[in-house]
């Protein structure tokens, strides 16, 4: 293993519930008397991207023309309201990294391998995340960060990993990627990479069939035991 590329949401950190408050949040606060449960949330998940799940949204309403263009018009402004609340939460310490992912970072960087992320939400958001969860230069830690406004179609499509692929200068197989989701497995195995799953309660009951690895979390297995049993399958292949 030469390189590990992490997604973020779900993956590196418990965020989802964070971003569904900050959603109901900026509704409010943009005079929309829209909520969105934990069950809605969860079926709204299957679209990637804030932008696009909020369109995914407003198509699914009763609406006229009209009124449904001029809601998709205030997306963009919506979603930066947002993303302020959500920043704000997570600088306040409101979400944590999940179980394992300090001690992975640690050992990758201990054994020389590189760190990258691709992700489906803004370079804001990994920003954010990284600096209240892992220190102010946490960034710095990775070699590439691919975030969603980089490509033009996201996940299940493996365009950002391909684009990952490319900036780091490695073959698919020389590297290991970190899922929580069906969309990113998805995308992970098109792009040719093993792929570790970690579910969480959002995606627990998606179908992670494809994956080469499923670990309920990071904290099961360190670097090594996860490299050697990828090493182990790469030979029975």
């Amino acid at each position: 293993m030469k390189a590990l590329i992490c997604d973020v949401d779900g993956t590196l950190a418990d965020t989802e519930e964070a971003h569904r408050s900050a959603f109901n949040d900026a509704f409010r606060r943009q005079g929309l008397d829209w909520y969105w449960s934990k069950s809605r949330y969860a079926h709204l998940l299957s679209t990637t991207g804030g932008k696009e799940r909020l369109a995914a949204y407003i198509d699914s309403l009763p609406l006229g023309q009209a009124e449904r263009q001029a809601l998709s018009g205030r997306i963009a402004a919506i979603h930066a309201a947002k993303t302020d609340i959500y920043a704000s939460m997570v600088a306040a310490g409101q979400v944590s990294l999940r179980d394992g992912v300090a001690r992975l970072i640690d050992e990758a960087a201990s054994a020389n391998v590189q760190l990258a992320i691709a992700s489906t939400t803004t370079l804001a958001n990994i920003e954010i995340l990284l600096r209240a969860t892992l220190g102010r230069y946490a960034i710095q830690r990775f070699a590439v960060v691919g975030a969603g406004d980089q490509v033009r179609h996201k996940k299940p499509a493996p365009e950002i990993y391909r684009f990952v692929l490319r900036e780091l200068a490695r073959s698919a197989r020389e590297c290991v990627a970190i899922e929580d989701s069906r969309h990113g497995l998805m995308a992970a195995k098109a792009a040719g990479l093993y792929t570790v799953v970690t579910p969480n309660f959002w995606t627990r009951t998606q179908d992670f069939s494809a994956a080469d690895l499923v670990l309920p979390s990071l904290s099961v297995l360190g670097l090594r035991a996860i490299d050697e049993q990828l090493n182990a399958e790469r030979e029975y292949q």
